[in-house]
């Protein structure tokens, strides 16, 4: 086997456009297969790249025909055969994952990129109409079917524990960041497309994924949720999804995503687009105004389609003023 580490570069790039999160793909096919949707990626060219974010901004200018702002690495992602041509004789393919956060502009490039809403990949991740019907109707008894074949009852309560907790199920609180783990279950227990591509050779296919077609596990063939990504890159975006809503509640970057000046409204509907829940309005609002994040303009915002709306603008001075300043997730909306 060829020893050789190859280290690529990947980019999450976010939007957000009438209230909904979007990603950044392009089209990858492997070896004839059907195109899959993909992270913009390309491997690292030490000679000619000066950084590694450097570049990753090439390959996506390259890909995409895109600019991009804010950017931030992500993590490095390096099992084996995430590459299916490592286990012909490739090379490991290491890749270091870089979020960035943009507003939506048009793609262009030879890789056919497009945005893609991101709860496509994860509609199980929405909550912003209320729990989804997808975790009590399809998640819950697929996972519970899955953790009776654990070969103990040590084990069969460490799984239970795993999914309440992740899924918030069993009485305990939904965490929105727990989107990793929430995805590493469902690949675990062999509910998601990837888990059975990678087969027994897999990144990291459990022995009850590797037996997902098994009739005693399940009556009937579990349920594939989500659409699948090529590679790990579905992986790399729930990723992506847990650091972006762990980062809301202490860092700005969600003034990234808005124009220079904006009504609240829209502040809080970017916040609840990348939250998956909806907000309490007054609290959300009183939050961002006392932690003095945003600052009037003076100016009115007319295209409201009623009351003119005052439009605000990103106080920077606040980066100076404290460590912690993010908008916070000032809990579910009650009522309104």
């Amino acid at each position: 086997m060829d020893p050789t580490v190859v280290i690529g570069l990947n980019a999450v790039v976010v939007a957000v456009t009438e209230n909904m999160p979007r990603v950044l793909t392009v089209s990858h096919t492997h070896r004839g297969s059907f195109p899959l949707d993909a992270l913009p990626f390309g491997p690292f060219d030490p000679a000619g790249d000066r950084t590694l974010e450097m570049g990753l901004r090439r390959w996506i200018r390259e890909q995409t025909g895109l600019e991009v702002g804010y950017v931030e690495q992500l993590y490095t992602f390096g099992d084996r055969y995430r590459d299916p041509r490592e286990r012909r004789g490739g090379p490991r393919v290491l890749s270091i994952a870089y979020l960035a956060l943009v507003r939506e502009g048009r793609p262009s490039g030879a890789r056919l990129a497009r945005w893609k809403d991101w709860y496509r990949f994860f509609p199980w991740e929405d909550w912003r109409t209320g729990h989804p019907a997808l975790i009590d109707q399809a998640i819950g008894p697929a996972l519970s079917r899955w953790i009776r074949t654990a070969p103990d009852s040590a084990s069969n309560h460490e799984l239970r524990e795993r999914i309440d907790i992740n899924f918030g199920l069993g009485g305990a609180p939904w965490a929105g960041e727990r989107a990793l783990e929430r995805y590493e279950l469902l690949y675990q227990a062999g509910l998601v497309d990837e888990a059975r591509r990678d087969g027994p050779r897999g990144s990291g296919a459990a022995p009850a994924a590797r037996n997902a077609r098994n009739p005693g596990l399940y009556s009937g063939e579990p349920p594939l949720l989500g659409q699948p990504m090529a590679l790990d890159h579905r992986r790399i975006l729930a990723t992506a999804l847990g650091r972006l809503r762990g980062k809301l509640k202490y860092r700005p970057v969600v003034f990234e995503l808005l124009p220079a000046s904006f009504t609240l409204l829209q502040l809080q509907r970017i916040v609840e687009a990348l939250a998956g829940m909806r907000l309490h309005k007054q609290n959300l609002r009183r939050l961002v105004e006392r932690a003095g994040l945003v600052e009037g303009t003076g100016r009115l915002d007319s295209q409201t389609g009623g009351r003119p709306a005052e439009l605000f603008r990103f106080r920077r001075e606040v980066l100076r003023e404290r460590p912690a300043h993010g908008v916070g997730l000032p809990g579910l909306r009650q009522s309104g």
